[in-house]
């Protein structure tokens, strides 16, 4: 017989439409939590979810599952933990995520959620975790002793509650990434400057962009560059193999962003001489969240760089933003802190620190 205020840790069950309702209870005490903290610690909702990607986000893809739990002490929501466990590549890997509310921190509740993650991983038979979270900068630049991320570049407050407990419990700070808030609009003559000087340097290089959906005659190589993404951006000593993208999984994604009311611009660079797309950069847009974009993936192909593509296609992308998206008043973006390159250029169009996220992994015996 269960106690009436014993910890009960329950798989949540996603609403199978965005439209929701009050019949998934445990979903929207979940993301009621979610958004308390995202309030708590940022005071705005840029980095959450909205209802429409919790759902897209929970039911998971052909590459991805992934595991809700909510834990209740009687029927009072307390805590959640996820667990996510990709299908195609990195089959030894599992994202671990682990929240308490804070009303009930500080009972050892937060392991009990963590062990019930752990415990689902080691069922799916991974041996690889990672985790992570984010503090605002000022929670770091003006702290005590840092814990250093295992690249060599940046670190954690070892005094901070979520540093300590994922110390505690056998994670390793793998790598920090800052991110980094740009006021819009930017300035004209700044973006006419930056641009100016990408050109006198891109002179083989043409633009293109679309919104949402990809092109066909470019969706082989936009893939092939995706791919690209997953193993050229920073990972330290994550356990993270090269993902496999082909024109389905790019089509996927875009339903994806597209059924959770996600909004996208792309621009790109293409090879004058070869047609061939070789650099590329993403921003998105919520009508739920109007005042914020996120910066997504930007990549320049290898053999192509040292022609100021990043920048090109930075600033390309920032006018059209500005232009399709008039209330925004500000971009976030994350780059791993070892990652000088992408760093200088986000600097260079005014981008200044807000926050530092901890990539974290535990290996398993």
């Amino acid at each position: 017989m269960t106690q009436p205020n014993a910890l009960v840790i329950s798989a949540v069950v996603v609403p199978p439409s965005t439209e929701g309702g009050s019949d998934f209870q445990d979903f929207n005490d979940c993301r009621s939590m979610r958004e308390a903290h995202e309030l708590q610690t940022w005071g705005d909702l840029d980095r959450g979810y909205t209802y429409a990607e919790e759902v897209e986000h929970w039911r998971g893809t052909a590459y991805e599952a992934r595991h809700l739990f909510v834990a209740r002490l009687g029927k009072e929501p307390v805590g959640m933990c996820s667990v996510t466990l990709p299908l195609r590549e990195n089959t030894a890997t599992a994202g671990i995520n682990v929240l308490v509310a804070p009303a009930f921190r500080r009972r050892g509740l937060g392991r009990r959620l963590l062990d019930h993650a752990e415990k689902v991983a080691r069922a799916n038979n991974r041996t690889s975790l990672d985790g992570y979270f984010e503090l605002p900068a000022r929670l770091v630049d003006d702290a005590g002793p840092l814990v250093p991320a295992m690249s060599g570049a940046g670190g954690l407050p070892l005094a901070d509650p979520a540093t300590s407990f994922a110390l505690s419990a056998g994670y390793r700070l793998e790598q920090v990434e800052r991110s980094s808030r740009l006021a819009l609009p930017v300035p004209g003559q700044l973006l006419a400057r930056l641009e100016a000087d990408a050109l006198s340097h891109a002179g083989d290089y043409g633009l293109t962009a679309w919104d949402v959906h990809c092109p066909d005659p470019l969706i082989a190589r936009y893939a092939a560059l995706r791919a690209q993404m997953s193993t050229d951006a920073p990972t330290a000593g994550m356990d993270w193999e090269r993902e496999d993208w082909d024109a389905a999984r790019v089509r996927d994604d875009e339903q994806v962003l597209a059924r959770s009311g996600v909004h996208s611009s792309v621009a790109a660079a293409l090879h004058r001489r070869t047609g061939e797309l070789v650099a590329y950069t993403v921003l998105t847009w919520r009508p739920l969240v109007p005042g914020s974009l996120l910066q997504q993936d930007t990549l320049v192909s290898e053999e192509h760089r040292g022609h100021r593509l990043g920048m090109l296609v930075k600033v390309a992308n920032l006018r059209r933003a500005q232009e399709k998206w008039p209330r925004a008043r500000s971009v976030l973006t994350w780059n791993a802190s070892e990652n000088q390159h992408m760093l200088a250029i986000n600097t260079a169009l005014g981008f200044r620190p807000a926050g530092y996220e901890g990539e974290w992994q535990k290996r398993l015996g």
